[in-house]
């Protein structure tokens, strides 16, 4: 066991000076998560806390929405797979319903919610890492303001999505269908994957030094400016870290492709694509792709918690 130890710390200090890569560590890091379910249990434990309230309210607004606004909900109820053409036209009608009285909501919903989110996920993301390390400072109002700075970042990259969206759908359905075409669903799916695998790329590659900076201010007791300073700064680590947020976004896009093959997959048997057994169908496949992406949430902060004891241990600066 003691030799064991000793191979993982050379290891690690291999990839902290240089001479293995990021990935390497990180496959090492992905089997100790594995052996260690206490620490995906609690990540997983603090986000559903969140998670199902928050869907709660949002599914309590949009009842309220839907019975005040003039939706046909008889044409929605009856939208099958086999006919996507009446689909398209009928979400069409639907949403330029919704949408004014879904904006006039999230104006106030929407900062409630990623107020309390900034909140809670710095509590429970605290607790979490000093579970995993009991070495590190808890800077819960540093991390809360880190959280708040990622989460409007992040927010503006859904609003860029949205927007994305919004445009290929009025190229592709809204717009032909206003011009008595048909709509060219093909094209706007193609759009839509390419435009969300595109900026979900960029998002990972721009935005590690949001993600462990947290993790250096609990490392070193830093405020919130002096951790994003530091996370800016971290010489021969930083290749490493970006790494390893590569392969995050990689394994996110490849849980997220999964999870829309499993979607889809009842689709082409038309006795079993109801709409009651596609509902219970999706909710299980969206329980396995958080439950999956908690998990390597829990790695991600572990590789990088790890590459930095490694760092510090091999006087690499």
């Amino acid at each position: 066991m003691s030799r064991l130890r000793e191979n993982e710390l050379s290891g690690l200090v291999s990839s902290a000076d240089g001479s293995v890569r990021g990935t390497q560590s990180f496959v090492r890091t992905l089997s100790e998560c594995w052996s260690r379910p206490s620490l995906t249990v609690l990540e997983v434990l603090w986000r559903w806390i969140y998670g199902v309230p928050a869907l709660l309210v949002l599914w309590h607004a949009g009842q309220r929405i839907l019975a005040a606004a003039p939706v046909n909900t008889a044409a929605l109820s009856s939208m099958t797979v086999t006919d996507p053409l009446r689909a398209s036209e009928t979400m069409a009608e639907a949403m330029e319903v919704l949408l004014p009285p879904v904006g006039r909501a999230a104006v106030w919903l929407v900062p409630l919610l990623l107020g309390v989110w900034v909140v809670w996920s710095s509590v429970g993301r605290t607790f979490v890492l000093r579970r995993a390390d009991a070495r590190l400072h808890a800077r819960v109002g540093t991390v809360m303001a880190l959280q708040a700075i990622r989460v409007a970042a992040l927010s503006a990259a859904f609003v860029l999505w949205f927007c994305c969206l919004e445009w290929a759908a009025s190229t592709t359905v809204t717009g032909p269908l206003e011009r008595g075409g048909e709509p060219r669903l093909v094209g706007y799916f193609a759009l839509a994957i390419v435009t969300t695998l595109g900026l979900f790329t960029l998002w990972a590659v721009v935005s590690w030094f949001l993600s462990v900076a947290p993790l250096l201010a609990m490392l070193r007791d830093l405020s919130p400016w002096a951790s994003l300073k530091a996370a800016a700064r971290l010489g021969p680590l930083k290749g490493k870290l970006v790494e390893i947020n590569l392969v995050m976004g990689i394994v996110k896009i490849a849980l997220l492709v999964l999870a829309m093959v499993f979607s889809a997959s009842p689709m082409p048997f038309e006795s079993l694509a109801t709409g009651a057994f596609l509902q219970v169908w999706w909710g299980v496949v969206a329980v396995f792709y958080f439950i999956a992406s908690d998990f390597f949430h829990v790695a991600r902060a572990m590789a990088y918690l790890k590459l930095w004891r490694a760092f510090e241990g091999a006087g690499v600066r």
